[in-house]
């Protein structure tokens, strides 16, 4: 790219990556190019590792005792995919909330016109959740709570630890889309009572586009059917399908390039300190929502405490359509933003802003206080432009 750029659109995909992510991928195409658990040679075998090394990483990221209760998917789509059609059934009752990305309400809403029966709960006009309408919505065929961890529009971070509690009470298995936490928020399987844990690599996690996976708590794998079927390069003496994890859910050969990169991004995450990457990111987002608060003509979703969000503001100018605000921001400015309504109709339904959207900034790391600064001004420009 031969111009400066500020880049705000991590909740999409994070950019940059670190430098160990990106050499980690050219060094596993360069020297570790062979198919891992296909083969008995050297070159398959340091595939193989390069994957369980990833496994190994995301587990201890996440709480997660066994790395092999991980299944690795291409994305947490996919993921979230494999819960809800494998594992909910017709005449089932699942209760989710109304600032779902359609990653969750899409595979819903596809399982309600088979005979699955849907609630979803209101949230606030900030994107919040109380816990206590939970219970109240919880019938004797209810069979799981889906829930992401924080919206991709508001930023609102949602109770999972609360709501995986009453779970856990009611016999219910609670999944949940860390998408836009895993690598920004501490998860700890364990302590949030969480059954199904949906995340993505290319975000958060600082991977490449292309990984991401599902923690699937022990036993319940044997309720759950795989989304494909085929090669796993285990008992391959049979035609059907392996029924241990991960093997059941993970048919085709891997992306063990973008594996090696993701373990590269999590060991980053880990030399850089999870807590200094979140006190980082709440500083910008604080120093951003303090800066487009005083600008007159300028709206803000969602809450004003940085610390009950995630790195993401969705805002919108007075009497300027979302996309051409973003189009401006690119052009004048050089930022890089994301207009319309962000795969989440129904959380922008929720906070009023359906069906034009908001302008959604997303911080990362890699991103200054002199990045924000220049993007105050610019917002200011933009809503007092005559």
């Amino acid at each position: 790219m031969n111009r400066d750029i500020i880049y705000f659109d991590n909740a999409a995909t994070s950019w940059p990556k670190p430098e160990a992510t990106i050499l980690a991928v050219e060094e596993c195409m360069r020297d570790k190019g062979g198919s891992p658990g296909r083969s008995g040679h050297s070159m398959s075998i340091d595939a193989g590792r390069a994957i369980f090394n990833a496994r190994e990483a995301l587990a201890g990221l996440l709480g997660i005792a066994d790395p092999l209760r991980i299944v690795l998917t291409k994305n947490a789509t996919e993921a979230i995919n494999i819960a809800v059609f494998g594992f909910l059934k017709p005449g089932d009752h699942v209760i989710t909330s109304s600032m779902e990305h359609n990653s969750v309400m899409r595979p819903l809403r596809a399982m309600e016109s088979s005979g699955v029966e849907l609630t979803i709960l209101p949230c606030s006009a900030a994107g919040e959740l109380d816990p206590g309408v939970v219970v109240p919505a919880i019938n004797k065929n209810t069979k799981a709570i889906f829930l992401t961890h924080a919206s991709n529009v508001t930023g609102t971070i949602i109770p999972v630890a609360d709501i995986g509690r009453i779970a856990r009470e009611h016999g219910l298995v609670f999944c949940v889309d860390a998408a836009q936490t895993a690598g920004a928020l501490p998860i700890d399987i364990g302590s949030m009572d969480i059954d199904l844990l949906a995340f993505t690599g290319h975000k958060s996690l600082f991977g490449p586009q292309g990984t991401g996976g599902l923690y699937i708590r022990e036993d319940l794998e044997h309720v759950i059917s795989p989304l494909m079927r085929g090669g796993t390069g285990s008992r391959s003496e049979y035609e059907e399908q392996p029924d241990f994890m991960p093997d059941k859910f993970e048919s085709g050969t891997p992306n063990t390039s973008g594996y090696a990169g993701l373990t590269a991004g999590i060991d980053f995450i880990l030399s850089q300190g999870l807590d200094t990457i979140n006190v980082h990111e709440k500083s910008l987002t604080e120093l951003f929502l303090q800066g487009i608060g005083a600008v007159d003509g300028v709206t803000v979703y969602g809450l004003k405490d940085a610390s009950r969000r995630i790195s993401v503001v969705s805002f919108n100018i007075r009497g300027i359509d979302p996309a051409k605000v973003a189009l401006e921001l690119d052009d004048r400015f050089g930022i890089m933003s994301r207009p319309g309504l962000h795969c989440a109709p129904s959380a922008h339904k929720t906070i009023g802003t359906f069906p034009a959207g908001t302008v959604r900034f997303s911080f990362s790391y890699f991103n200054t206080v002199e990045e924000i600064n220049q993007a105050v001004d610019a917002v200011w420009s933009l809503a007092n432009q005559k």
